[in-house]
């Protein structure tokens, strides 16, 4: 099952969501901004994006700038925050089975839908 963690209020994510409705496939939608995601299941989603934490980070929002650019984090600090503030999560991601993707270009979910 292909799962989308969307947040209807970016226009990125908005677009990816299109891509998935496109495709024909079934997939899920999880708005992560309503119901938030669990650090067990944050932690599965940047092992499966192979990634740092901090490169989840949307960095370029007040809530980062204001309170953790200064700081020097921890992996373990970086997913505390982002758990606090699921605005810092970058958006939209997407999960097929083993693969994920942040749709940053959107078009990036056609390389694993």
């Amino acid at each position: 099952m292909i799962t989308i963690y969307h947040n209807p209020r970016c226009s990125k994510s908005r677009e990816g969501l299109g891509l998935l409705e496109n495709s024909g496939k079934e997939f899920e939608i999880k708005k992560y901004m309503e119901t938030p995601i669990s650090e067990e299941k944050l932690k599965e989603i940047v092992s499966l994006l192979g990634i740092k934490p901090i490169d989840l980070v949307r960095k370029n929002e007040a809530i980062w700038k204001s309170e953790f650019k200064s700081k020097t984090l921890t992996d373990t600090q970086v997913i505390k925050a982002m758990l606090k503030n699921p605005k810092l999560i970058e958006r939209p991601i997407v999960i097929n089975d083993k693969q994920a993707v942040i749709g940053r270009p959107p078009v990036k979910i056609l390389d694993i839908i």
